[in-house]
């Protein structure tokens, strides 16, 4: 039985009763998710819900595509074919990339947004339409196969994906000359950004309580830009991680280092593998997951993602499997995921919360990757 949803990710998934009852048990997820879109397209930008349009073709979300579509979303951006005009045609060129190989970006792709007349605000805007829609994509996919049901997929733009032929870099100095990392690692790291972060002693009252309880470094005085999509992104990140309620906190933070793995985010991946490590006192069973190479194609899309699940428990191994399934593009995972990880006990709560503790890193990982790159401190 369908229920009537307030906001837009419930709405989309289409939930029934018992899935709803169970995304209530954390009713601040829904609504810091809803404020996180409104502060994005709040004012309805034809080029902002374009580009999110596009971003759904890419990972396959039909009811995300009429969503920004039937809301004024430009049709000459998520068409087959890019925009004559040469800002939006690099705007869809940076959106493809990051949607679909978000570690193939580098400083020069957001140079290139910047020299067809992009400002520093709206550089950060395209890659949160992007990101954020990543995490709405797998947010409705996931609370679907959670309820039992899969979704039919929409077919992604007819051109050559946008990462083809490229390799992720393996320089050894980060952009601001430190030394950066080029394998995966449970110790501390930090981020440098690729333009400029409001400077600390500019930041606003609004800007600094965008990001209130986080560090104050490059990359949230970056996402400062937008204050009120950063507020929103704050709290839904405590509304997730930072509760008692639903799945181990471990294991979500287990979920977002598996995601990282997938989207091949280095510094995402260092902080979530050393809280799971932390929280669930199994170093080595993380060390394990992270120490998997994964087979990728000519898009930097991995050929398979179960690898990562090798060597750890049933229940490890599901969680794993389930959220690494999820976090590809298009997601490829399925209603047998979540039978899998029903027979080891979870929850419809846990099921619901490793969707979203799935769906977020989505998000984090392409922001990270899209905007800087990390350097050890």
């Amino acid at each position: 039985m369908s229920t009537t949803h307030q906001d837009d990710i419930g709405r989309l998934a289409g939930l029934g009763e018992r899935i709803e009852a169970a995304r209530a048990v954390k009713p601040l997820v829904g609504r810091r998710a809803q404020e996180a879109g409104e502060a994005l397209f709040g004012e309805e930008v034809p080029v902002r819900r374009g580009l999110a349009a596009l971003a759904a073709r890419w990972h396959g979300a039909e009811e995300l595509v009429r969503e920004h579509a039937g809301r004024g979303g430009d049709a000459a951006l998520w068409g087959d074919e890019p925009p004559e005009d040469p800002a939006l045609r690099a705007a869809v060129a940076h959106v493809d990339l990051i949607t679909v190989s978000p570690a193939l970006a580098t400083r020069a792709d957001l140079e290139r947004l910047v020299e067809a007349g992009w400002s520093t605000d709206e550089v950060v805007a395209i890659s949160q339409v992007a990101a954020f829609t990543a995490f709405q994509a797998r947010a409705v996919r996931g609370l679907r196969l959670v309820e039992g049901r899969g979704t039919a997929g929409a077919a992604p733009p007819a051109r050559e994906r946008p990462g083809r032929g490229r390799v992720k870099s393996t320089a050894r100095a980060a952009s601001n000359g430190r030394a950066r990392p080029v394998e995966y690692t449970r110790e501390l790291l930090s981020w440098t950004a690729w333009v400029e972060p409001v400077p600390t002693e500019e930041l606003t009252e609004e800007q600094e309580a965008s990001f209130r309880g986080k560090t104050n470094g490059e990359y949230f005085r970056l996402l400062a830009r937008l204050p009120r999509v950063l507020a929103a992104r704050t709290a839904l990140d405590a509304a997730i991680f930072a509760t008692t309620e639903g799945l181990p906190r471990a294991e979500r933070e287990l979920a977002a280092a598996a995601t990282s793995k997938v989207t091949d985010c280095v510094y995402c991946a260092s902080v979530h593998a050393r809280k799971s490590a932390q929280m669930s006192r199994r170093p080595a069973d993380v060390d394990r997951l992270l120490g998997v190479s994964l087979a990728r194609d000519t898009d930097w899309l991995p050929l398979a993602t179960t690898p990562l699940a090798e060597g750890q428990d049933p229940r490890w191994a599901a969680i794993v499997e389930f959220a690494a399934a999820l976090a590809t593009t298009p997601v490829s995972a399925t209603t047998a995921h979540v039978d899998r990880l029903r027979a080891e006990g979870l929850t419809d709560v846990e099921l619901t919360d490793l969707v979203l503790a799935t769906a977020f890193f989505a998000w984090a990982n392409r922001l990270m990757l899209s905007l800087g790159d990390p350097y050890w401190p």
